[in-house]
């Protein structure tokens, strides 16, 4: 194809031959579902952009800041629920395994919201909100407990004219393994921090077996992952891209498809006329 094209069936017809489909998720298929992308006006909390304090040497420097923003983070992304796109990936893994087809996402979000539609091959480049990671032992852990420890209940509030808690280091969410007690942080990548070589590289062997890529919600400007379907593309490998709007990115692929993800990606995903049933 000379240029990305819109046509909903000649998707269909790459998509029914697809035995290998990687999906790239971003901010906005969530935000679809209320998660806030902290892009533009969203890109602030309190008085502060997200990269000020979702560093490391913030969190060294005042881990209670950082840990109010993270408890609100926590509860907002708890309170949300899958939203079509979610459950259209879903239900395609599921659908399509049973055809000795594979699905895999590689995801950008931090919020669990594919665990929950009912995804099982994730990988999250970003981490995991809802996982904790000890910065004494080292031990990484699920933790959905709201709030994460009694001095951050009811803190976090994003009004810019909101109080900074100040909670001692010892009142923070600490360390469960054995008698540990280390300070715990949010098991996410920071501004500064590398993504997980462990990730990286199944992210690429998956990347590299696909026959069909498709991206949704992302803005393609995070790198590595802004690098992962133009990769594709240039060896001849289809890819779809689900946005809102034009990437940089966007010319280099097959497909576009303009609009919210909850409303076209239903569609697109559905079972296909020659597909086994």
């Amino acid at each position: 194809m000379s240029g990305p094209v819109s046509d909903m069936s000649k998707f269909r017809e790459v998509f029914s031959k697809a035995n290998h489909i990687v999906i790239l998720t971003g901010a906005g298929v969530s935000a679809e579902s209320g998660v806030p992308t902290f892009r533009g006006d969203e890109g602030f909390w309190r008085k502060w952009k997200i990269e000020d304090f979702a560093t490391p040497d913030a969190f060294i420097s005042n881990p209670s800041l950082v840990w109010e923003f993270y408890n609100h983070g926590r509860d907002v992304m708890a309170s949300k629920i899958p939203n079509p796109a979610h459950i259209a990936i879903a239900q395609c893994e599921k659908r399509l395994k049973g055809q000795g087809r594979k699905v895999v996402v590689i995801t950008q979000n931090i919020d669990e919201l594919h665990q929950a539609a009912g995804s099982e091959d994730i990988l999250e480049l970003h981490g995991n909100i809802f996982t904790t990671c000890c910065t004494k032992c080292g031990d990484v852990r699920k933790n959905k407990d709201s709030p994460i420890c009694p001095a951050l209940a009811g803190k976090g509030e994003p009004n810019p004219d909101a109080q900074d808690a100040k909670i001692p280091v010892d009142q923070l969410p600490t360390c469960k393994k054995g008698n540990c007690r280390g300070l715990l942080r949010p098991h996410v990548v920071w501004f500064g921090e590398g993504l997980d070589p462990k990730v990286i590289r199944r992210a690429v062997h998956e990347l590299s077996l696909c026959d069909l890529c498709i991206v949704v919600g992302t803005s393609s400007v995070v790198y590595p992952a802004a690098m992962f379907a133009p990769q594709v593309a240039a060896r001849g490998v289809p890819v779809a891209e689900f946005n809102i709007e034009e990437t940089s990115a966007t010319n280099s692929f097959g497909f576009i498809f303009k609009g919210p993800a909850g409303q076209n990606l239903p569609t697109a995903l559905a079972p296909h006329e020659n597909e086994e049933k």
